[in-house]
């Protein structure tokens, strides 16, 4: 059967571009004055410690029509970690947890996500700590995305809002100090919110 001319040229579009999806997706920034990367981690049963880390960049692709997530990056400096405690934030900087001298980041990255709701989706990825790159999988709301109305009178950057939430047990990346015992938690939920830019 012969192909209608135009059904030929969209084609050759397609295959030069991408989906039509992929083709419309716009580049977000994180912005660095709004993420949240919070954990939580047992301590000897009595109550859980809340950290955080200080200092994080990253970038995905968005297309908002279709809500297709792509190209996600996400870096977070270890030796920001914050639990209000310096001799504790030392300790954790140190080769004990985070060994922040030999390992100065972790990674999160993923190629896309499953939509799970109107603006649910489950993000499956790897996260890469002490040179080991493990899956992790994040559930994360849209939770907006809009002009912002912080921006200047010339310019109002387009802002989209996510929380995020997932776990990792720390002694699949042979952070071990204090699991055996039970002093220090083995199980690490994560609570992540961001503001990103659109490019």
């Amino acid at each position: 059967m012969r192909m209608p001319f135009l059904s030929t040229a969209a084609l050759s579009l397609l295959l030069a571009t991408g989906t039509p999806a992929q083709a419309q997706a716009a580049r977000y920034q994180l912005d660095p004055d709004h993420i949240t990367i919070g954990f939580l981690v047992d301590h000897i049963g009595y109550a859980k410690v809340l950290g955080m880390f200080r200092a994080a960049r990253g970038s995905y692709r968005f297309d908002e029509a279709s809500a297709t997530l792509s190209e996600v990056r996400i870096e977070v400096e270890s030796a920001s970690v914050f639990t209000n405690q310096r001799k504790r934030d030392d300790h954790l900087k140190g080769p004990d947890f985070l060994n922040s001298g030999e390992f100065p980041r972790m990674v999160f990255t993923a190629s896309g996500a499953k939509r799970t709701g109107e603006r649910t989706f489950e993000i499956a990825g790897q996260l890469e700590l002490l040179g080991k790159s493990l899956p992790l999988t994040l559930q994360a709301t849209w939770n907006k995305s809009a002009e912002s109305p912080m921006g200047g009178p010339l310019s109002k950057p387009y802002t989209m809002g996510v929380s995020a939430r997932g776990s990792f047990k720390r002694s699949a990346y042979g952070m071990n100090y204090a699991v055996a015992n039970g002093w220090v938690g083995d199980e690490v939920p994560l609570i992540i919110e961001f503001e990103a830019v659109r490019q």
